[in-house]
């Protein structure tokens, strides 16, 4: 059986006899699996336990609401390298409902950094470089998009064999339910 399709049977059953009760927390390799997803604390155990990924048989790449922002930034690079050097053969990126990136407030963002000591002269010479922090800070409206965006950057990505299944999920922070976006499986 495919692997996506094992761990959604399995997850059926996870949510089903209430596994996840035993994880709940505030917000605050031999699968070959590599999972983009966030580092909200709330999936720090969660999200193993409902991927049935046991320690060390997945490569977990965790960033804010599990965004492949840039195409040959620091996410993309780690999912290369756990392709060709710790032999993932599946990508799995996993957003959550309740995500702090769905309401992120860029201005409010630059105003706390400018409270904790960043110089508007630091702003203005990013602004002059021509990073629009406004557009760098927003998260998503719609986490189902989001994650949709971040499979088809890794799956178009030119380095990554096309043989690659990308899937597309979305937990429940609460509860640890797994919803499809994307069957990596029905795109190749």
């Amino acid at each position: 059986m495919e692997r996506l399709y094992e761990i959604l049977n399995f997850n059926r059953e996870f949510v089903e006899n209430k596994e996840y009760e035993k994880y709940q927390v505030t917000r605050y390799n031999d699968r070959k699996i590599v999972v983009v997803s966030c580092m909200d604390a709330r999936l720090t155990d969660l999200l193993p336990r409902a991927l049935n990924a046991k320690d060390g048989n997945a490569k977990f790449v965790k960033d804010a609401g599990a965004i492949v922002l840039h195409p040959f930034g620091s996410v993309m690079r780690s999912v290369i390298v756990a392709v060709y050097e710790l032999n993932a053969d599946e990508v799995f990126v996993v957003g959550h409902h309740d995500c702090g990136m769905s309401s992120i407030d860029p201005s409010a963002t630059i105003k706390k950094m400018m409270e904790r000591g960043i110089s508007s002269e630091t702003l203005q010479t990013l602004e002059s470089a021509g990073i629009d922090l406004q557009k760098w800070l927003h998260g998503f409206d719609s986490v189902e998009d989001s994650v949709e965006a971040s499979v088809h950057t890794i799956k178009n990505h030119p380095l990554l064999p096309k043989n690659i299944p990308v899937h597309g999920l979305v937990i429940d922070p609460g509860t640890g339910k797994l919803d499809l976006i994307v069957d990596g499986y029905k795109s190749m």
